[in-house]
């Protein structure tokens, strides 16, 4: 009888739909039972963890990027249990500075004035690698995106990312095996936090990927998936 494959929960980042890792949905098929979570339905992070874990497997594997590396630390603080192994892609550790705070009331705004779309198109160039802007494909999916949210999921995701708290303390309690993926042009989360998470967490590994940038799982998703690849084997 064949082994029974692991299941991978993914967790997308704010503005994100499944689209964000349909690279790994499909190049992944073959060595894990991959679910993209539902991070959309509540407006602050110990809700969006019971929702996720109220429809996971009893145990999987857990990969988040940028806000969904906030979702996965809140499900580990609930259920450390049930999950066999963490990946944190282009995500950090700390809590929203005052001024990150101050950008985010501004793009709301610009949300309820025109659309959530504005404000992915007004984000791109820091979710992209600078070369890849001209793109069309790659931005066309990362503005698609978009258009899965309506504003008051798109304000939920706010307030739960501005209401998180500060991770670092919390890194020293995971234990199960941790990969830490980042974009060396990543201008969201750069190299530097995750070289922080990488610090606080015992015997994580971390993986930084050249020419990309914050959107690691569609900007380089051959690298991405060889990376999880050896991470779910290992």
């Amino acid at each position: 009888m064949a082994a029974r494959k692991p299941s991978l929960q993914l967790v997308p980042g704010l503005l994100c739909s499944p689209a964000l890792f349909a690279p790994q949905v499909a190049g992944l098929a073959d060595a894990a039972d991959v679910a993209v979570a539902d991070a959309t339905r509540a407006g602050d992070f110990p809700t969006i963890a019971r929702q996720i874990l109220a429809a996971a497997p009893d145990r999987f594997a857990l990969a988040g990027l940028s806000m969904g590396g906030y979702v996965a630390f809140e499900i580990l603080r609930q259920a450390p249990e049930r999950v066999t192994r963490l990946a944190l892609l282009d995500t950090n550790a700390r809590a929203d500075r005052p001024e990150q705070i101050k950008q985010r009331h501004l793009l709301i705004g610009l949300g309820r004035a025109l659309g959530v779309r504005a404000v992915q198109a007004a984000l791109l160039k820091f979710l992209v690698h600078p070369g890849r802007l001209g793109d069309r494909a790659l931005v066309d999916t990362v503005l698609g995106m978009a258009d899965r949210f309506g504003q008051p999921a798109f304000e939920r995701q706010q307030a739960a990312i501005m209401g998180r708290p500060d991770n670092r303390p919390f890194l020293a309690s995971i234990r199960c095996p941790a990969l830490i993926i980042v974009g060396n042009e990543d201008a969201l989360t750069p190299v530097k936090v995750a070289e922080e998470m990488h610090a606080g967490i015992a015997g994580s590994r971390l993986e930084v990927i050249p020419d990309c940038g914050h959107l690691t799982t569609l900007e380089r998703p051959e690298a991405v998936n060889a990376l999880f690849l050896e991470w779910l084997a290992g």
